[in-house]
């Protein structure tokens, strides 16, 4: 086992071998007891692995991308979804599969996707699954797998600190959704989803290859189309603009969304797209998987079946 290394130059045999890749600061395990976990359960199942410790922002892009040129059967994220959306980056139309073993703090791909949650099923789906195609989306040379927004919803990943997340958990989000929800204010977005545009006040537009959010936090579900099971698989983006006007708004957008019903109102507009593309007067902040990336304007572009990804059997 390789553990910190900012290389993987030593990793040994490559046919049929995972490369584990640990995010340190993903969750609140302590990260040599994760490593020790990790250790046990690929050793108790006879799989072969190497493990590396990411040290700074894009490192698992760097590892994931020598490793799947190297040959490993699998890369393994046990880290969060931020850690995916930078192994997705460097994997995106290659034949390597991306196994999760979940360790963030929201862990919306595998709740989606229903991968397990609990560690010893995630390992064994990790080594035993089935590579099953995703969609992924993109933005310049990123990929993402969740969401990216510009407005509201990237104002809330950034107040949702990483200070507050190590001491909160997932109320973390709660807490800044409402926050910013009570100070949100209304740009002027021009959106393009394929040849279709509008120009619209709104708070925010997310542009989502996931069919929920928050899935297993919240009593309802919040999906981000009519059709959130299938998002994953048809190649087209979920274009959710959100625009209320006052706070009985936001209500009535939480309920509708709720409640499936995406069209006929001005609080909450959907559309389906292959690309997409969002400018705001005046610029606005900009997420990709929940991670600051600037300001608009953003162009994002859907990559049917990008990435393989390990399910349960």
């Amino acid at each position: 086992m390789s553990s910190g290394a900012p290389s993987i130059q030593a990793a040994g045999a490559y046919a049929g071998r995972t490369c584990i890749i640990v995010n340190p600061a993903a969750g609140q395990e302590e990260v040599t007891r994760l490593k020790r976990k990790l250790g046990g359960a690929f050793a108790a199942r006879s799989a072969p692995f190497d493990l590396f410790e990411t040290q700074y922002a894009g490192h698992a892009t760097e590892i994931a991308r020598e490793a799947s040129q190297l040959g490993y059967r699998c890369i393994c994220v046990a880290g969060g979804d931020g850690t995916l959306a930078e192994v997705a980056t460097a994997v995106a139309g290659t034949d390597t599969p991306i196994a999760i073993i979940p360790r963030g703090t929201a862990n919306q791909v595998a709740r989606n996707l229903r991968i397990p949650i609990a560690f010893e099923a995630a390992v064994e789906t990790a080594i035993n699954g089935v590579p099953t195609p995703i969609d992924l989306g993109r933005v310049g040379n990123r990929s993402f797998m969740l969401v990216a927004g510009a407005g509201f919803d990237a104002s809330v990943m950034s107040s949702a600190t990483r200070e507050l997340k190590e001491r909160f958990g997932f109320a973390a989000y709660i807490y800044a959704a409402v926050k910013e929800a009570l100070s949100a204010t209304p740009a002027k977005f021009r959106v393009t989803a394929d040849e279709r545009v509008i120009d619209v006040s709104a708070v925010s537009v997310m542009i989502a290859n996931v069919g929920e959010l928050f899935t297993a936090y919240l009593p309802v579900r919040l999906p981000l189309g009519p059709q959130p099971f299938s998002s994953w698989y048809d190649g087209l983006f979920d274009v959710v603009i959100i625009a209320p006007r006052n706070f009985p708004d936001w209500a009535n957008v939480l309920w509708q969304a709720a409640t499936h019903r995406f069209g006929g109102s001005e609080q909450l507009i959907h559309l389906k797209a292959r690309s997409v593309t969002i400018e705001s007067d005046p610029g606005m902040p900009v997420q990709i998987d929940g991670d600051p990336a600037g300001y608009t304007p953003v162009v994002a572009t859907s990559i049917r079946q990008g990435a393989r990804i390990m399910l349960p059997r």
